[in-house]
């Protein structure tokens, strides 16, 4: 075990005298040392409850022989963060957490690891630490948010954030915002649409790191204790089996991954994470291999932002396993690959069943044939872009109208707000990709305003930036090159026609060489002068949002 490297020996008598400071004893040091990663803390409301989660993988952990020791990572809240510059550092907790981790489990020696994360860079940045340190490790995620009630209607953050839309548009008063606000996001957890804390959750089922129902179980079900201690007690079976995470996240296990996502509709920043994640695994995912999976997977689940059930209506509908089963009747699950469970992911899902067919369909009856995300490829996107397809109105499929341009995510929800934005435009937000933002700010607060004040089915926006998994409508993120790094978006004009064809996976800027070349020589990219910090040093490192927007290590 890599804990014998400190305990055993004379040599290692400092490092005893250190354990029993903590109060360890001498039966405890002999056992397998299990580091358990907790996210706990009392600002996000994902995360409110880990320690009752904590506790419970801690027992687990105890009944299974070994010694469990608990010590943190952060965790934002994107909701609170959302639309000011504090959400500027969202995504770049992803890599403080993966380092941070990375750190602890090296410096002392850790046989195990029970990540308990919940949110959404929480979950990929602990991914990532996972593949990185590569000793056995399980995942069990704090579980979503039940969905909120208003005026008889399931709800959650999303329409919160258009509810705003629709007060700044007239459509509701003060008392209904009043009671929008107070039902919306009723108990502790996750927020209860697919969006990319619960896409990633789910995934991590998928990828093999979590046990059945670590997506769906809600947060405030007892339930989600016993799957804590059944977390504790796997981990103890991984040290024993030596079965370590890229065992794990093989090439397979991700190709699985990308399939799941485009039948449950997850959110888009998975197109970021799953790259990000691979890449700690030594596996590279081409952008294009989304289309490739699209193209053959059905879209079988829409839950919110992209129709009307929730987290807790998928748990009940028979989960993420389920929708593997479905999803391997026509082989389009590779289901040979190991599993945190000890078992193969066929071993795993042998007793799923859909249990109501309005949440998950069947691969006969899908919501579409194709699946719930697209990345778009033209002149203004050379290297890729990407949308949630399952969440664009059939009307907004095809799109071709006028851009409309903002240099910061204000600046164009000012204009949103103050009715400047119209039918058939294209409201384009750049300078807030992963360089240029820097941190590649989400859009909730512009995207919510706009199907808020009903354009929803009339403007789309693109951005070098990227959307909130709340996010729904013809929103396009990830422009890669961003703004920054010099691509075409920085050269777009106010009344530049932009064409969007998300079939065809197309998006064009309907300027010809000539004019776009007489711009390049005339406009300057903006750079930033006053960055500090962790921000200053993100700029400088961070690749395109076209590889994961991972750190360039080089």
């Amino acid at each position: 075990m890599v804990k014998d490297t400190i305990v055993d020996g004379f040599q290692n008598a400092p490092h005893r005298s250190l354990y029993h400071a903590l109060g360890l004893t001498k039966e405890e040091q002999e056992r397998p040392l299990i580091g358990i990663v907790s996210s706990y803390n009392e600002i996000v409301p994902g995360h409110m409850n880990i320690d009752k989660i904590v506790n419970a993988v801690k027992l687990g952990v105890a009944m299974a022989g070994g010694t469990p020791i608990v010590f943190p990572a952060i965790a934002v809240c994107d909701g609170i963060a959302m639309g000011h510059t504090g959400m500027k550092y969202s995504l770049i907790t992803r890599d403080i957490i993966a380092d941070s981790t990375e750190a602890m489990a090296l410096a002392h020696g850790f046989d195990g690891l029970v990540m308990v994360p919940n949110c959404d860079k929480n979950v990929p940045g602990l991914l990532m630490a996972a593949a990185r340190v590569n000793i056995p490790a399980v995942f069990v995620s704090g579980g979503p948010m039940l969905a909120g009630r208003v005026n008889g209607h399931k709800t959650s953050l999303s329409s919160m954030f258009e509810a705003v839309g629709a007060y700044a548009a007239g459509k509701i008063d003060d008392a209904e915002l009043r009671k929008c606000e107070e039902n919306t996001c009723p108990t502790c957890g996750s927020c209860s649409g697919m969006y990319t804390a619960n896409s990633m959750n789910c995934l991590t089922e998928v990828l093999g790191m979590g046990l059945k129902g670590n997506g769906t179980v809600p947060a405030v079900y007892s339930a989600r204790i016993e799957l804590a201690k059944h977390a504790g007690m796997q981990i103890m079976e991984l040290v024993r089996k030596n079965i370590r995470p890229r065992d794990i996240m093989t090439p397979a296990a991700f190709r699985n991954a990308l399939t799941a996502d485009m039948a449950l509709g997850c959110s888009t920043n998975s197109m970021l994470h799953l790259p990000a994640i691979a890449n700690e695994c030594g596996i590279t995912l081409d952008l294009d291999m989304a289309n490739e999976i699209s193209e053959k997977t059905p879209n079988l689940c829409h839950l919110a932002p992209a129709g009307p059930t929730y987290m807790e209506d998928l748990n009940e509908a028979g989960g993420v396993y389920a929708v593997l089963k479905e999803l391997a009747k026509p082989g389009l699950i590779d289901t040979s690959v190991m599993t945190c469970t000890g078992k193969t992911l066929a071993e795993n899902i042998e007793n799923a069943d859909i249990k109501d067919t309005s949440v998950i369909r069947t691969v006969d009856d899908p919501y579409s044939k194709t699946g719930g995300i697209a990345v778009l490829r033209g002149n203004l996107a050379p290297d890729g872009c990407v949308v949630k397809r399952s969440a664009v109105a059939p009307e907004m499929l095809k799109h071709e109208g006028p851009a409309r341009v903002f240099d910061s995510e204000e600046e164009a929800i000012d204009a949103i707000y103050s009715g400047k934005i119209v039918k058939g435009d294209v409201v384009v937000i750049r300078y807030e990709g992963p360089s240029g933002g820097p941190g590649m700010r989400e859009m909730l607060s512009p995207t919510s305003a706009i199907a808020g004040m009903g354009l929803g089915k009339d403007v789309a926006l693109i951005t070098d930036g990227r959307f909130s998994g709340a996010t729904r409508g013809a929103s396009i993120g990830h422009i890669s090159p961003e703004a920054a790094k010099g691509g075409l978006i920085a050269y777009v004009r106010n009344g530049d026609i932009i064409s969007i064809d998300i079939p065809a996976y197309s998006i064009e800027l309907k300027v010809g060489e000539s004019e776009i070349e007489k711009r390049k020589s005339s406009v300057s990219i903006k750079k930033h002068s006053d960055l500090r910090g962790c921000l200053a040093r993100y700029a400088e490192q961070v690749s395109s949002a076209d590889r994961g927007a991972i750190i360039n290590r080089s």
